[in-house]
């Protein structure tokens, strides 16, 4: 069938067959259905949706565009997935944390999407580490070190990687169906034995609302486990910055500071351990999350993962000495200003989706898929919800390519920080769904 008649079908409310998606997949992967076909397909499904049939039958279509890994009886194979954030980092430690508990991490991580930052990109500011190994490098790393945090290869999921990419840039992102489909795919291509879903829910979430999380979150666990994927779904808070960093590398550098131990935000070292005692749980590493998260403490006080995280970095190009190092490794941006407090109080809220804004605006996202990323800029030292403030104290520090950049963040972030008397406390973690 014509693509163009798919698109319409879709368009008009219709209920696509499973063979009109996977035709339309096919010719994605093949590269005879155009950018612009993909971007009005994005645009009908974003408005018209799909059917948990149309959502199933996307997300095989997907992950059968190429190659899916079998590891075996190998294992336990496991992962974690966000769906995104501002200063999210959380993937950097826990790959290794989970590494150091005698799990297998093949993690399949993407770029930043919209105001969002990827993982992918974080690990670019990392000279010499190869984020596009061939499958043969992938396995031998995973079966060696333990896990491997890499970008989509040619060979798993290709069709995602062409939707991806339009998706970030025509104002796609925040489907259901689509999330739900591009999160899977990777993984089910992985081969993966169990996976925990970090659903972001704030105002720096593609879900700001609690019923729109919960509806992903359940799809997600209910499509996964019709494939075969024992899942779990953490709803965690994403209201304000995470940690204390946003951009490329300075949160790379929060990641290193976080695992050797020099510095671990509570909000981040809540999350990364709820997270990754989840994992441990699917993989029967351990008895309950609460025996997992202190299985995962010990790794962190041990260094068991810094040294993992330190072995993976070589095994994949990248400086043996990096975290010994890293300040030395990572870019700076030749200019800093501060962004300080107008007036005392407290950090009351944090329009975060316009903080991850004044991030791609620096130069640290993309406007088009083509962009290249700076991987400097940014802001740290974060101050959270809930924090007192004078007059003129600083609120977080802007790191920029130039004077007029900086001022410009500087600008965005007086309109997205508000200062009032009080500030209501939100839970870190929502919801939990099995």
């Amino acid at each position: 069938m014509l693509p163009q008649e798919i698109i319409r079908k879709k368009r008009d409310g219709g209920e696509l067959s499973e063979a009109e998606i996977e035709d339309f997949i096919a010719g994605v992967t093949a590269g005879t259905v155009s950018e612009s076909q993909v971007s009005a397909f994005t645009m009908a499904v974003f408005f018209r949706n799909m059917t948990m049939a149309e959502r199933v039958a996307l997300t095989r279509a997907m992950t059968r565009s190429g190659t899916v890994l079998d590891w075996g009886d190998f294992g336990p194979v496991l992962d974690k997935h966000s769906t995104g954030g501002v200063g999210d980092k959380v993937s950097l430690m826990l790959a290794p944390m989970v590494a150091a508990c005698g799990g297998f991490v093949p993690m399949i991580s993407g770029r930043g999407l919209g105001h969002t930052g990827g993982t992918l990109d974080k690990l670019g500011a990392i000279p010499g580490y190869r984020a596009a190994p061939d499958l043969d490098m992938l396995r031998r790393v995973v079966k060696e070190v333990g896990c491997a945090i890499i970008g989509q290869t040619a060979d798993l999921a290709p069709a995602d990687r062409r939707i991806y990419a339009v998706r970030d840039v025509t104002a796609t992102v925040e489907s259901i169906p689509l999330i739900c489909a591009s999160i899977l795919s990777k993984k089910l291509a992985a081969g993966l034995q169990g996976l925990v879903m970090d659903v972001k829910l704030g105002s720096g979430a593609f879900m700001q609302e609690l019923n729109d999380a919960k509806d992903l979150a359940q799809t997600i666990v209910q499509i996964a486990g019709g494939a075969g994927l024992p899942a779990t779904a953490l709803l965690t808070d994403m209201d304000e910055v995470l940690g204390t960093t946003a951009g490329n590398a300075v949160e790379v550098a929060e990641a290193a500071d976080y695992l050797t131990g020099k510095v671990r935000e509570p909000r981040l070292h809540e999350i990364t351990l709820a997270l990754t005692g989840e994992m441990l749980v699917l993989g029967k590493l351990a008895a309950s999350p609460e025996a997992g998260r202190a299985k995962a403490q010990a790794a962190l006080d041990s260094g068991a993962a810094a040294a993992k995280f330190s072995e993976m970095v070589a095994a994949l190009g990248g400086p043996k000495d990096f975290l010994e190092r890293s300040d030395s490794y990572l870019a700076k941006a030749p200019v800093t200003l501060p962004f300080k407090a107008a007036r005392s109080g407290v950090i009351a809220r944090e329009k975060t989706r316009a903080i991850g804004l004044a991030v791609v605006d620096l130069g640290g996202g993309r406007r088009k898929t083509e962009d290249e990323i700076d991987l400097a800029v940014g802001f740290t030292g974060f101050l959270p919800r809930g924090a007192k403030v004078a007059a003129g104290d600083t609120i977080a520090l802007v790191h920029a390519r130039s004077e007029a950049d900086a001022a410009k963040a500087v600008a965005a972030l007086a309109g997205a920080v508000e200062i009032a008397d009080t500030a209501n406390p939100r839970p870190l973690i929502h919801a939990r769904i099995t």
